[in-house]
């Protein structure tokens, strides 16, 4: 087992689950490693609070690794009329990219017009819309708005297709790496003296004359029992908060009401050059985006309404026949089946307006709900990935307001670095993936054993060892698909590195990590589109 030199924010496993065991009281207990769980901890920890945060899994193991990659203010919100939500998540974009610049930086989008009506409505119906986002992110835009002409429009996305094409609109928004972003907060919430602990499930939920009081934990490693006293519990689980409520005081709770986005992988040469394609609007009234991403293209996303809750949710034929027909459209060179990388799907925690039934998604809110239970348990779901950081600091602000917590400290999240951030990225997120993504962190993978030898896809064996030491990665598919993204980027190829990655995680660990086979199993899935 190796020696672990401090670094601010490590993630140690055993000192986590030893201050679990030795605190007779938290103010706050967070359940979920996602997004919000994660930002909650974090806003908790700066504003003076004693928190836990415990994830079943591992960080961002659910719909927090699965988005578009995207970080942006809504668009498409502008037409909904929600304007309040469009300037939240246009601050918290720039908050984001400023906090993480070498994990979340500016790209600029391309909105394609065709034929006749693109000449005459599309540019300008899309544009003056564009227009009025730039007017609405004021000092936290990012660049302003072009109309390009057929020739602009192929320079910046050389791989679409000119059939008919009449030009396009130019806008910026911005794209992150979601998994590492979650890890860097769970280190930034541990440098602030938050106990943050993956691989932690809850059993049981622990009551004092009907009052929520903390939770029973089993270590998933070991099998220990832990229980945990706070004055305040936070259910920021997603798409399972339901499930936690029901073992509260909810049995019949339905706060969710899912929905599955899935997207497919593609080699670059689709679409070269470091501009992002976006459709406003397909043959069925849903948004397309072809992003380039960590040396690969994004293609996605459906949003197909789903009635039970998977953690590894399965494509539908029917989603890949959309997204396959949408991009040969749209694209100059069409994609097939066999061109596909790593196919992989998420679950949005749509929040359910009270008489919903299932039926379509889509037009449901993203905003996030905040609800205080009777028995003082306070749930949160809804929302996105850009508006994390405000949906934390709603919620402590709620938990304040309720008689929960007092902070004693105000809220600082906003102008907060989080561990690594340089002054100024590197290199670009669409570039393949290597040390910069490390930020300043990089200088400590050189005095790693293993720094020279790269493994693949710029893993390198120094990489799978910060993970283990500083990351809290416990698993084969921990580092593969969060500490890197190789599952998502090519399941062939991180299926073929299992083995070797399985070997320095047990050598890191002590012990085998366990899921080697289970891994490669769900490679086979990644890289297996539903027939």
């Amino acid at each position: 087992m190796s020696t672990t030199v401090p670094l601010a924010g490590s993630l140690a496993r055993e000192a986590s689950l030893q201050r679990l065991r030795e605190t007779a009281r938290f103010d706050v207990l967070v359940i979920g490693g996602g997004a919000t769980g994660l930002g909650v901890a974090l806003e908790a920890a700066t504003r003076g609070l004693a928190v836990a945060l415990v994830e079943r899994d591992d960080f961002a193991k659910g719909t927090s690794s699965r988005a578009t990659k995207l970080v942006h203010g809504g668009v498409r919100y502008l037409a909904q009329g929600n304007i309040h939500l469009v300037r939240e998540a246009l601050r918290e974009r720039r908050a984001l990219l400023s906090n993480a610049p070498h994990l979340a930086q500016p790209l600029p989008f391309v909105v394609p017009a065709f034929g006749l009506r693109g000449r005459v409505w599309d540019r300008l119906f899309y544009g003056t819309g564009l227009k009025l986002y730039d007017l609405l992110a004021g000092s936290a835009g990012l660049a302003d708005t072009e109309f390009l002409d057929r020739a602009g429009t192929v320079d910046a996305v050389p791989g679409v297709c000119v059939d008919e094409l009449v030009g396009s609109v130019r806008y910026w928004d911005g794209q992150f790496d979601d998994a590492r972003t979650a890890i860097a907060l769970a280190r930034t919430a541990a440098s602030h003296g938050a106990v943050v602990i993956n691989h932690c499930a809850v059993r049981a939920l622990l009551h004092v004359d009907g009052r929520i009081s903390g939770a029973s934990l089993a270590d998933a490693e070991t099998g220990e029992g832990i229980d945990v006293h706070a004055d305040c519990v936070v259910n920021a689980t997603g798409v399972w908060v339901d499930e936690l409520r029901r073992l509260d005081v909810h049995p019949e709770s339905h706060m969710v009401s899912p929905s599955q986005g899935i997207h497919l992988v593609v080699d670059r040469d689709f679409l070269p050059g470091d501009h992002a394609l976006l459709v406003p609007k397909t043959a069925d009234g849903r948004v397309m985006f072809a992003v380039p991403w960590m040396g690969k293209v994004l293609l996605g996303t459906t949003d197909t309404p789903r009635d039970t809750i998977e953690s590894e949710p399965t494509p539908l034929i029917d989603e890949v026949d959309f997204i396959l027909g949408e991009a040969r459209k749209y694209l100059a060179r069409a994609p097939s089946a066999g061109d596909v990388r790593s196919i992989w799907g998420g679950v949005r925690p749509l929040v359910r307006p009270p008489d919903a039934g299932v039926g379509d998604t889509k037009d449901i809110s993203r905003e996030h709900v905040i609800v205080v239970d009777e028995s003082g348990m306070v749930t949160v779901t809804g929302g996105k990935w850009t508006t994390y950081r405000a949906m934390a600091e709603d919620v402590i602000d709620r938990c304040d307001r309720a008689g929960l917590v007092t902070p004693r400290l105000p809220s600082c999240t906003l102008d907060l670095p989080l561990v690594g951030a340089p002054a100024k990225a590197t290199h670009k997120i669409s570039d393949p993936p290597g040390a910069h993504l490390y930020g300043t962190d990089a200088q400590v993978l050189d005095g790693l054993p293993g720094s020279a030898r790269e493994l693949g896809m710029g893993l390198s064996e120094a990489m799978v060892r910060f993970a283990v030491r500083y990351e809290a990665a416990r698993t084969v598919e921990d580092v593969l698909a969060r500490r890197a993204r190789i599952l998502f980027l090519d399941a062939a190829l991180a299926d073929a590195l299992a083995d070797e990655v399985a070997s320095i995680v047990a050598e890191e660990l002590g012990h085998e990590p366990g899921d080697l086979a289970r891994f490669k199993a769900l490679a086979q899935r990644y890289r297996t589109l539903p027939a």
